[in-house]
């Protein structure tokens, strides 16, 4: 991925939207490299029209605009506000509505093809407005429903504004080509709302199977720098959102702090991050070891350090999200046991391919009871990350994934 590759024959232009790109490295961000940069080595003219910014550092100042692996990156200017506070993080989605809404007016002709993402919220509206009056192609690439979300999430404002928001919404979908959704419990949400059955696509997240790859537990060099060597190690590994349910685990780690077996390992940061952390302390436990953001190169150590790992999400997000990190975890061979709806998205796939168990949301004992049993019984655990690598490769790899892009787009 760099500015001199090789460039191959042009087709239609794309113009992805989405507020994080290259070299940001949250999860949007790098789900759109993959998918940009594929399509630029393979004959698309690819425009990537993003903020300034990187998730973790609204002050980044990224350049407005250069060339990297063939994909031409626009960064529109918004305000750095930041994340602490809901006015103030409305106020950064409308400058990037707004950035947005002018470099399209300008740039924008008939034989684009504009696919939005979904962060910020309601970019669709803007972008679809605008591909309607240039007359190009417009799709959407779903990776959570707004303002469905904010509602189950209790966000403050949310709950007034739902209907008129939802209306918003949906109108972009059913001007779009095409509405690429990223689970089936959310395509069954989107046939809830009218959406045109032909004009939704099922289109999973990916993870890449090439460079994450099972590791034996004991030749995992981060599992021995962080003393993990002889301990039953249950992994969380990602985004630490409101989305997740964190009371189960925590309950659970307290019931099995007395197992020196045992070791939670959480790796990242996010919004509860702090406040597991404190409340651990509170507590003294001392089964849980937290470990920030590894490096995306040290994906295939880090993902490969536990022995299981956790996915959660609450109940009433099902259909709404996805958890992504399933599919990373698939392709290191782990098994991954779901804190959560035993029959969503998740707990489906682990239940009809063997690659895992659920457990519901707010029964930490049967957790517990689970994760001590497999600390006792390898083989099964062996078992459950053989075939989790299988269906990954069935399904969910990189390889896999791009290429059907390309049909989705009219590439091929």
């Amino acid at each position: 991925m760099t500015p001199h590759d090789q460039k191959s024959p042009r087709t239609k232009r794309i113009i992805f939207v989405n507020r994080y790109f290259y070299p940001d490295q949250s999860a949007t961000s790098q789900m759109l490299s993959d998918l940009a940069f594929y399509l630029g080595r393979n004959g698309a003219e690819v425009t990537v029209v993003a903020s300034r910014q990187l998730y973790d550092d609204p002050n980044a100042a990224l350049s407005p605009e250069e060339v990297c692996g063939n994909v031409h990156i626009r960064r529109v200017w918004t305000s750095t506000f930041g994340r602490q506070r809901l006015i103030t993080r409305v106020i950064d989605y409308l400058s990037f509505y707004l950035g947005t809404a002018l470099w399209l007016l300008v740039n924008l002709s008939h034989d684009c093809c504009i696919v939005a993402k979904t962060d910020p919220p309601l970019i669709s509206v803007v972008t679809a407005l605008i591909a309607g009056l240039r007359g190009a192609v417009h799709l959407n690439w779903l990776q959570d429903l707004f303002p469905e979300v904010a509602t189950a999430l209790n966000v403050r404002m949310a709950g007034n504004l739902e209907f008129p928001l939802r209306r918003l919404r949906n109108w972009s979908l059913r001007a779009s080509r095409t509405n690429v959704v990223i689970g089936e419990k959310m395509r069954e949400k989107l046939l809830d709302e009218g959406i045109f059955p032909g004009r939704i696509a099922v289109l999973h997240n990916w993870s890449d199977g090439d460079s994450i790859r099972p590791i034996p537990p004991e030749q995992n060099a981060l599992r021995l720098e962080w003393g993990l060597r002889d301990k039953f190690v249950i992994g969380y590994s990602g985004n630490m959102g409101r989305g997740h349910d964190f009371g189960t685990l925590f309950e659970a780690a307290r019931l099995l702090n007395d197992d020196p077996r045992i070791m939670f390992l959480l790796i990242g940061n996010g919004a509860r991050r702090d406040e597991i952390a404190a409340q651990s302390a509170k507590c003294g436990l001392k089964n849980i070891l937290f470990k920030p953001f590894q490096p995306r190169e040290l994906l295939p150590q880090s993902l490969t350090a536990p022995d299981v790992h956790l996915v959660s999400l609450l109940p009433e997000l099902e259909g709404l999200m996805v958890p992504s990190k399933f599919y990373g975890i698939a392709a290191a061979g782990r098994a991954t046991i779901y804190i959560g709806d035993p029959d969503g998205e998740i707990g489906s796939i682990l239940r009809d391919e063997s690659c895992g168990l659920a457990v519901r949301s707010g029964d930490s004992h049967a957790l517990a009871r689970v994760l001590e049993r497999l600390s006792r019984d390898m083989e099964c655990v062996f078992l459950m990350g053989r075939n989790a690598r299988a269906v990954f490769e069935r399904t969910f790899d990189k390889k896999l994934a791009l290429p059907a892009w390309k049909t989705v787009l009219g590439m091929k």
